[in-house]
């Protein structure tokens, strides 16, 4: 096995998103944010501007952002936002990576369960819960493990949820061209639990249906019973 100094940069750089998960290095997040090789310190002009804004908002919430425990919180919270919204640097062509292949398959393919953490776009809290996808093949199918990438990829943004499920679908439809696709999205709103009506175990539920499941019932009916259905070792 090459030392891991010694591969090419592309293995590398290949090798390093199999090994760490995106925000949990700092190379991780300067890659995705562009800004490779920035100072340690974390002070320069883009940061600067986001530490500054942390900090005023500390102190107009009555907070002393030089007090032990808050002094490091703006470069944390500039670094927990940029792993959050990594999704805005994905590129999708290079996520789908030519993963998708010509078979002889015309059956529903279904992927459930799939969890999913984003940002409500209104006021900055987590949304968080599961999705299931599914869409009939057109003598096309993809890559099983792209599917939860598409989700992750998307919700990695600032979000509404209704938007969310409908860019799943999409990309799915633009890049397969199936005879339809299904997603459904199940999830929990801090905002809704932490503020406002303040209303614990709330869970917003949302599709979006092409083709074949959205015209034809039985096709719809059949996607729905998959979901009911419990998963293996459930």
């Amino acid at each position: 096995m090459p030392n891991p100094t010694e591969l090419p940069p592309h293995v590398r750089r290949l090798v390093d998103e199999i090994e760490t998960e995106i925000g949990e290095t700092g190379m991780a997040v300067d890659d995705i944010s562009g800004d490779a090789g920035r100072p340690e310190d974390g002070h320069d002009d883009a940061n600067g501007r986001v530490e500054a804004a942390v900090r005023q908002i500390l102190a107009e919430i009555g907070e002393d952002p030089d007090r032990q425990g808050l002094v490091g919180t703006p470069d944390r919270v500039h670094r927990m936002y940029t792993e959050l919204t990594a999704g805005y640097h994905v590129d999708p062509d290079r996520l789908v990576n030519d993963a998708i292949y010509d078979v002889a398959y015309s059956e529903m393919v279904v992927v459930k369960d799939i969890p999913f953490y984003s940002l409500c776009e209104h006021h900055l809290l987590p949304f968080f819960g599961t999705a299931s996808v599914a869409y009939i093949p057109r003598g096309r199918v993809i890559g099983l493990s792209k599917i939860p990438r598409i989700v992750e990829m998307y919700a990695r943004r600032l979000q509404v949820q209704e938007r969310l499920t409908q860019q799943i679908a999409d990309l799915l439809q633009d890049r397969l061209e199936p005879q339809g696709v299904g997603v459904v999205l199940e999830a929990t709103h801090l905002c809704a639990v932490m503020r406002g009506v303040r209303k614990p175990g709330t869970i917003m539920t949302t599709s979006a249906v092409l083709g074949l499941f959205r015209t034809r019932d039985r096709t719809r009916a059949e996607f729905f019973a998959h979901l009911d259905r419990p998963s293996p070792g459930a």
